[in-house]
């Protein structure tokens, strides 16, 4: 992904904004990143490894892998099918230990072995787009250069009308417009913990929310219905879907068998040739 360019934020900040920020706060006083990590190098190859699986499943594996391979230099060096044994239970292995591998290659020739700290350094690493550089600015070096997307900030900041974009890029767009910036990578921990708690995919749990009287979806929700913003499959961003005709096309009905024998009532039957 390409780098965003900061737009611009008004000082003063919605109330609705600002009482959903606290309501949250008080809410999910523990919000922080869930991966293990001591340091930037540990947290990024965390944070390539939690694609498409749990922090908790990251966490399992990362001690032995950070054991044997604990900085930018040994995993550059590291054996292949060791480091792909290593992460095996995250998924796609291969691809990750590729990634890994890749971005700690390009550490250590291009960054002199310490994980670079800007965004344009970082999305020059293999496997690493503008989530998992987000990730690693706020929670590895304290930086706020945007704001982290990940499924679950997607599902909530759309349910909570803070945006109506259907892609990451543009939905972080408007959290970066919206927020003030000392709250870009909070309010990310803030959207994951309400995600995985309260505000879940199937079936959001509004009765017991803290900001429920701040969220249009809620009433739709509590009623039994789904917003006219979730209505298609989904809650994730679509990519190349094709739009379905409104109506069917009509199946060609088959030709009806030839008749034998008896003709048709007022119909006459050919005479036969002699």
């Amino acid at each position: 992904m390409c780098a965003i360019s900061t737009p611009e934020t008004s000082e003063s900040t919605e109330p609705r904004v600002r009482t959903l920020i606290e309501r949250l706060k008080a809410a999910y006083p523990d919000a922080a990143t869930a991966l293990h990590h001591d340091n930037p190098y540990q947290l990024l190859v965390a944070t390539i490894l939690s694609a498409q699986c749990t922090d908790e499943r990251v966490n399992k594996v990362t001690p032995a892998l950070f054991a044997r391979f604990p900085d930018p230099l040994s995993m550059k060096n590291s054996d292949v099918a060791e480091v792909e044994e290593l992460i095996r239970t995250t998924g796609f292995f291969h691809n990750k230990t590729k990634s890994i591998r890749g971005a700690a290659s390009r550490i250590v020739e291009a960054y002199g072995g310490e994980v670079p700290s800007r965004m344009e350094d970082l999305l020059s690493l293999p496997g690493v787009a503008r989530k998992t550089a987000n990730v690693v600015l706020g929670s590895g070096f304290g930086i706020a250069d945007g704001v982290v997307v990940d499924t679950h900030v997607y599902r909530v900041s759309r349910r909570l009308g803070l945006t109506r974009a259907g892609n990451v890029i543009d939905v972080e767009k408007d959290l970066m417009r919206i927020l003030p910036r000392s709250e870009w990578i909070l309010f990310a921990h803030l959207l994951i913990f309400h995600g995985r708690r309260i505000c879940v995919a199937r079936r959001p749990r509004c009765v017991i929310c803290p900001v429920r009287d701040l969220c249009p979806s809620a009433p739709y929700f509590l009623s039994g219905k789904v917003p006219p913003w979730e209505r298609a499959k989904g809650n994730a961003p679509k990519r190349g879907a094709k739009k379905v005709k409104a109506k069917e096309k009509k199946v060609k009905a088959k030709p009806k068998p030839k008749t034998k024998g008896k003709a048709r009532r007022g119909t006459k039957r050919a005479p036969k040739r002699k």
